[in-house]
């Protein structure tokens, strides 16, 4: 049946009888009647929403005025919540700022403002996908403030009630959604009344044809099902009014969705759901001193007339669930052989049972405080913020904490929640845990998935840092890890490590220059620094000490007079060409204009430049030339650390270059990643060798739980012939990525 078109007058009529409703029902809880500010809340987002509409048609306002409706009076919010409900799509949806909501009605409903507005693209935005540990990590990562998930609860919840009105592909996207991360959060909240409507008009838009066939069932089979309840709980009702209890009693028909999903897990027809329902028992008590011992008189009156079943009696009265709940449930043998659950409640233990904060609130007295009345409340389901047992994650397998922009949120395989900055890596994690961990740790599982330690990991990932006490820290590390902590403590690992090399390579360098006699003064240990580029006196001693540069290219005058200052440097390379190592000779310039590009030339015979050790670079690369102490152009790849450097303190030496014809091989250095399996290795030098025709150099290949990683050195002309190459061995079976990186 087509809707009635309002007019514009009765449109307004019905959005103030909408918010009307949404008044009357705060005005009769024990919230404190802050009026004002819901008025004035409404008038704002009513004038900001003022033409838009809703995908059905009805004014946009409308939804705003449910969820303010649906947070007051399902989940028992106040004033400042109900205003944040009315306020929640302003920011997003309008020209409104967080700053205008601030300044019209405080700071505290600004935040909570901004806190939905940065959920609605975030976790429970289309990204929620990934992996969620421990609900005290959602939560409090979150938001600091529990009302913001609270209030997206009972946007959710309109959504969902209104979700006909959208495209199926939306309904079914919508809807997966709600059950995979909605529903859950609901029932960990204790809003089961919340919980279970979620659950069912999700299962309905998910799977329309089994919702309405299950409907039938459960219609076709109440009359047979309502005799046997009859048959059953007539012995029981007589035993409590003999105990004069005042007292409901009723049988609770299992939800559509919970009697699909256990035909689903059991494999099971719908007329082999045996505990279709379960005969709840509320009764009135004053005293919640007694309501205990009423509940274990009722059991003793219940067990007296049917056979217990031993291993299904559940008190949750002594111990409440985490999410608040209180009952004392028991299963009998009933007449018909099946076994029944019956719960056992005070109409208080009931209330906190279907609505959660709501029934907290409505038992407190007086113009309490709604915000000291949410801690109290979330005292009671404390453990689903404490609790690191995998209890207390069992309702969701992944959810991406995507709320944060500028961090990203992991956990170990114990759940324990890890803060990083973006692009951290497996190393950041190793290091943040512990130090040796950090030192001795080869690579990491990923959501059960090996990856290297320069892995990115995204929010949500579950991290297990691998470790070999053979690993060292190396000082290539630096470059992949992120967080302050991790590079800190790789640097202390790299001087413990290297102490004894920087010590071999200080008595290396005294020794050099007690033979040349000559005093280490610091202007000559700052020439020997600056010939090889070092910018400290500890990495001179480390390179020295580990065999990475010598000194023997330093020619030192004969007189033990002769002034530090004037220390020769003359090239091993030599100036010529030398017979014994085919080297080309190195020709340079006497004058290199800066203001002009340098061509690099290098054949056979001789080269105009200086390949830089730090980064080496092959003709293709983006290059910069440097003009060294020794007036050559020593050639950097722009992304090298090295340039950067010089950039930075050498402004006047630096050359911009370009490649010409260049008739030689260069090595390179590719990592190859990917399953291993039987002959990938021969398949891989065979098309690199034979197909190909490039000379392999060195290969090195490890591999660990099926999956393999080589290094391999080859010899290429430019960076086309290595583009190619790696799209080439990408294309071998098992081959997952293929990539050049500085040797």
């Amino acid at each position: 049946m087509d809707k009635v078109q309002l007019t514009p007058q009765e449109e307004d009529l019905l959005i103030e009888a909408e918010f009307q409703d949404v008044l009357q029902g705060y005005l009769k809880s024990n919230h404190r009647k802050k009026v004002e500010i819901i008025e004035r809340a409404f008038r704002f987002a009513k004038k900001a929403h003022g033409g838009i509409r809703r995908r059905s048609g009805e004014p946009y306002i409308l939804h705003p005025i449910a969820v303010a409706k649906i947070a007051s009076q399902e989940i028992g919010l106040g004033s400042t919540s109900i205003c944040a409900a009315l306020l929640h799509d302003v920011v997003e949806d309008t020209d409104y700022t967080v700053e205008d909501i601030e300044q019209q009605f405080g700071k505290k409903i600004a935040e909570l403002v901004s806190g939905l507005t940065k959920i609605s693209g975030g976790i429970f935005g289309d990204k929620a996908s990934a992996q969620a540990e421990n609900f005290r990590k959602l939560l409090l990562t979150m938001s600091r403030d529990i009302r913001v998930v609270l209030i997206k609860m009972a946007d959710r919840l309109h959504n969902m009630r209104t979700l006909g009105s959208m495209a199926p592909n939306k309904q079914y996207k919508i809807a997966g959604e709600t059950l995979y991360i909605y529903a859950p959060l609901a029932h960990r909240l204790g809003l089961f009344e919340i919980k279970t409507e979620l659950e069912d008009l999700s299962f309905k838009y998910e799977h329309p044809a089994e919702y309405s066939r299950i409907q039938n069932l459960i219609r076709e089979s109440e009359e047979g099902r309502l005799a046997v309840y009859t048959d059953f709980s007539a012995p029981i009702l007589e035993s409590l009014d003999k105990m004069g209890l005042q007292y409901e009693a009723r049988a609770r028909v299992k939800s559509v969705y919970s009697i699909w999903r256990k035909m689903e897990t059991k494999h099971v027809p719908f007329e082999e759901v045996y505990d279709l329902y379960a005969m709840r028992i509320v009764f009135k008590c004053d005293d919640p001193a007694e309501e205990k011992t009423i509940c274990w008189k009722i059991y003793s009156a219940i067990t007296d007339l049917y056979r217990l079943h031993p291993e299904r009696t559940r008190d949750w009265i002594s111990n409440p669930k985490a999410n608040g709940y209180q009952a004392l449930h028991l299963t009998v043998m009933g007449p018909d052989g099946n076994w029944v659950e019956v719960q056992i409640r005070s109409e208080r233990m009931h209330e906190i049972a279907e609505k959660g904060f709501a029934a907290h609130w409505k038992y407190k007295i007086g113009e309490s405080d709604e915000e000291s009345e949410l801690t109290v409340w979330l005292r009671t389901i404390k453990d689903i913020l404490e609790d690191p047992t995998p209890s207390a994650v069992d309702f969701l397998d992944t959810l991406k904490l995507n709320l944060f922009a500028a961090e990203i949120v992991v956990f170990t395989p114990k759940g324990e929640l890890i803060t990083l900055p973006q692009k951290s890596t497996v190393l950041d994690v190793a290091f943040t845990l512990h130090s040796e961990m950090g030192t001795h740790c080869i690579a990491g599982k990923v959501n059960h998935k090996l990856v290297p330690l320069s892995h990115q990991l995204q929010s949500g990932d579950q991290v297990e840092v691998l470790t070999s006490r053979s690993q060292t820290p190396k000082e290539e590390w630096m470059g992949i890890l992120a967080t302050a902590k991790g590079r800190t403590r790789l640097r202390a690992a790299l001087r413990r490590q290297q102490a004894p090399v920087i010590e071999k390579g200080k008595q290396i360098l005294q020794q050099f220059l007690d033979d040349a006699e000559v005093k280490a003064t610091n202007e000559v240990i700052t020439k020997i620094m600056s010939f090889y580029h070092i910018n400290s006196r500890e990495s001179l001693y480390l390179r020295l000490g580990s065999g990475e540069v010598s000194l023997d290219g330093y020619v030192l005058k004969d007189s033990p007079k002769t002034s530090p200052g004037l220390l020769k440097k003359i090239f091993r390379i030599g100036t010529g060409k030398n017979s014994s190592d085919g080297k080309p000779r190195i020709v340079t310039p006497e004058k290199i204009n800066t203001k002009e590009t340098y061509r690099l030339h290098f054949d056979d015979n001789e080269q105009n430049f200086i390949f830089a050790e730090c980064c080496h670079p092959i003709p293709g690369d983006d290059v910069m030339g440097f003009i060294n102490d020794n007036g050559q152009v020593e050639v950097h790849t722009l992304v090298c650390p090295h340039a950067q450097v010089l950039k930075a303190s050498y402004g006047p030496r630096i050359v911009s270059t370009e490649w010409t014809d260049v008739k030689r091989q260069f090595p390179a250095t590719l990592i190859i990643e990917g399953i291993d399996r039987h002959g990938i290795l021969q398949e891989l030098t065979q098309m690199i060798s034979t197909q190909l025709n490039i000379d392999i150099r060195a290969l090195h290949i490890d591999t660990d739980k099926e999956v393999f990683h080589c290094k391999l050195n080859v010899l290429v002309t430019d960076t086309d012939t290595v583009t190619q190459l790696c799209a080439k061995i990408k294309k071998i079976k098992g081959v997952q990525s293929a990539t050049r990186i500085e040797s």
